[in-house]
C-alpha cells in the first residue's frame, strides 16, 4: 500500500523591500475573503451552519472576486475553504457539548498551492495583489540534520499546500513549507492482517513500557533534570544582577531543547521495538485524561506524554506503522491474565491479581491491556466480525490472538501464548 508523508518545515524568506507591502495587502483581503465567507455560513443557533466549500463557493465566490478587486482566484477558493473547515471543526465541538463561536481571521496567514505560488528548492514565487514575487529560502549554513536538510532539499519530497505567515517582532516573513513523501508500506486493510505493541506512558520509573516487555527511557531522571532547570532560573531571577539576567537570556529554554532530544530518543526507541516485533499499529492512552493520574509538573507530564505520542507517530508513519488511543479506564487495575479489575490488583509497581494470582510488573501489565483494547477497537470494526476474524497484539514473547467471539465478551482470551518469564525493569532504556 502507497500513501503521502506530510512534514512541515518553517523556512524564513527574503522578501524584497519594495515588495512587502504586495504580500500585506494580499493578506488582508484573503483574511476579508474569510471572514466575509464565515459571516456567510455561520447560522448557528437559528439554522444548520454551511460547512461544505462547494455551497459556500456557488454562492459567494463571484462576489468576493468583486469585492476585492479580483484577487487571484486560488487565494479565494482558498480562503472561503479555510473558513468552511473551520466552521466544519465548530460544528462537531457542539455536537459535543462544547462551547465555541464564529471562526474570525485577523493574523497574517495566507494559503497557497500550487496554482498560486511555484515552489523551487532555493526560492518560492507567490501570487500577490500586484503581481508575482520572488522570495528566496533563507537556509542554515549547515542544512544536514536540519529539517531544512531532511525534507525541504531532499528530492525525495515535494511540495503541497503550505502557508505564508509574518512575525511583526523581527518584521519577517516565513514559509510553512508542507513537504510530502510517498511510502510504499504494509499498512493493514483488515484487522486479521494487523499486530498491536501496547505502550504504557508514566510519570515516575520508566517513561514508556511496552507489551513486549521493553522499558524505555527514565521519567525520575527526566523529572530531576526539569526540577534542576527551573531551581536555576528561579536562582538567576533572585539574584537581580546583570551578569544573572544575562545568563538567564542565555540559557533560554535549555530545558525544553534537551527534552525534546531525550523524547526523540526514547519515540525511536519505540518505533525500533514496533518494527522489530512485525506490528502495524502502536497504541497509546488517550490523553484527555491524563490529568487525573499526575501531581508532579501536570503541564510538563502532559506535555512530555503528548511530545512522545506525536514523535512516535511522525516516526512510526514513515516506517508504515499507524498510532492510534485507546480509552485509558482500568489498564492498571485490570488483569492482563484473566480479566479482574480491581483497584487493589496493583500495589506501587508491582501487579498481582487477586483473582488468579498472575503476578508481573504493574506498567507491563497496563501496557498489555493497551494493546488489547486496540485490537479489540480494530476487531469491532470488521464488517463481519463473527466471520472468524482476528487481530493480534504483541507480548514478549510471542503474541495474544483477540478473536471474533472476544468482541462479543470483551474479556480476555485464555490461552495467552506468552512465555512464563516475566519482564523486570533490569536498567532497559536507562
Amino acid at each position: 500500500m502507497v500513501w503521502e508523508v506530510t512534514r512541515t518545515v518553517r523556512v524564513r524568506l527574503d522578501v524584497p523591500d519594495d515588495r512587502k507591502s504586495d504580500l500585506h495587502a494580499t493578506n488582508k483581503k484573503f483574511q476579508y475573503c474569510a471572514n466575509r465567507t464565515s459571516e456567510w455560513a455561520w447560522r448557528y443557533p437559528d439554522e444548520d451552519c454551511i460547512t461544505s466549500k462547494n455551497k459556500a463557493e456557488a454562492a459567494i465566490y463571484d462576489d468576493l472576486r468583486e469585492e476585492t478587486d479580483y484577487l487571484h482566484a486560488n487565494l479565494v477558493q482558498k480562503a472561503i475553504k479555510r473558513a468552511t473547515d473551520d466552521i466544519g471543526n465548530c460544528v462537531d465541538r457542539l455536537a459535543e457539548g462544547e462551547n465555541t463561536s464564529q471562526p474570525e481571521y485577523d493574523t497574517f496567514s495566507i494559503v497557497y498551492d500550487k496554482r498560486a505560488a511555484t515552489y523551487y528548492r532555493e526560492k518560492v514565487s507567490l501570487a500577490t495583489v500586484n503581481g508575482r514575487v520572488e522570495c528566496d529560502y533563507i537556509l542554515p549554513d549547515n542544512p544536514e540534520g536540519t529539517p531544512h536538510g531532511q525534507y525541504l532539499l531532499n528530492d525525495d519530497y515535494s511540495f503541497s499546500t503550505s502557508t505564508v505567515h509574518y512575525d511583526s517582532e523581527g518584521d519577517e516573513f516565513y514559509l510553512h513549507a508542507a513537504m510530502e513523501q510517498e511510502v510504499d508500506a504494509s499498512r493493514p486493510e483488515k484487522a486479521q492482517d494487523s499486530r498491536v505493541l501496547g505502550v504504557d506512558c508514566n510519570v515516575d520509573d520508566h517513561i514508556a513500557t511496552t507489551s513486549t516487555g521493553a522499558f524505555i527511557g527514565n521519567a525520575d531522571y527526566l523529572n530531576h533534570q526539569r526540577r534542576e532547570f527551573e531551581k536555576r532560573r528561579a536562582s538567576l531571577q533572585q539574584t537581580g544582577t546583570r551578569s544573572a539576567h544575562l545568563t538567564y537570556q542565555r540559557i533560554g529554554d535549555r530545558f525544553g531543547r534537551w527534552s525534546e532530544d531525550y523524547l526523540h530518543q526514547c519515540s525511536k526507541q519505540l518505533v525500533a521495538e514496533a518494527k522489530r516485533h512485525g506490528c502495524t499499529h502502536i497504541a497509546f492512552e488517550n490523553l484527555e485524561r491524563i490529568r487525573e493520574r499526575i501531581s508532579d509538573g501536570a503541564k510538563f507530564q502532559q506535555w512530555a506524554f503528548r511530545e512522545l505520542q506525536e514523535q512516535t507517530a511522525n516516526k512510526a508513519e514513515l516506517a508504515g506503522i499507524v498510532v492510534e488511543t485507546v480509552e485509558p479506564s482500568y489498564t492498571s487495575q485490570q488483569c492482563s491474565k484473566c480479566g479482574c479489575t480491581l483497584e487493589e490488583n496493583r500495589d506501587g509497581q508491582q501487579f498481582v491479581c487477586l483473582d488468579c494470582s498472575y503476578s508481573v510488573n504493574a506498567d507491563y501489565n497496563a501496557a498489555k491491556n493497551v494493546a488489547r483494547k486496540l485490537a479489540l477497537k480494530l476487531q469491532r470494526g470488521q464488517k463481519s466480525p463473527a466471520g472468524g476474524a482476528f487481530c493480534q497484539y504483541a507480548l514478549k514473547s510471542g503474541i495474544m490472538t483477540v478473536s471474533a467471539t472476544e468482541v462479543a465478551s470483551d474479556t480476555p482470551v485464555s490461552a495467552e501464548r506468552e512465555s512464563t518469564d516475566k519482564p523486570t525493569p533490569s536498567a532497559v532504556g536507562r
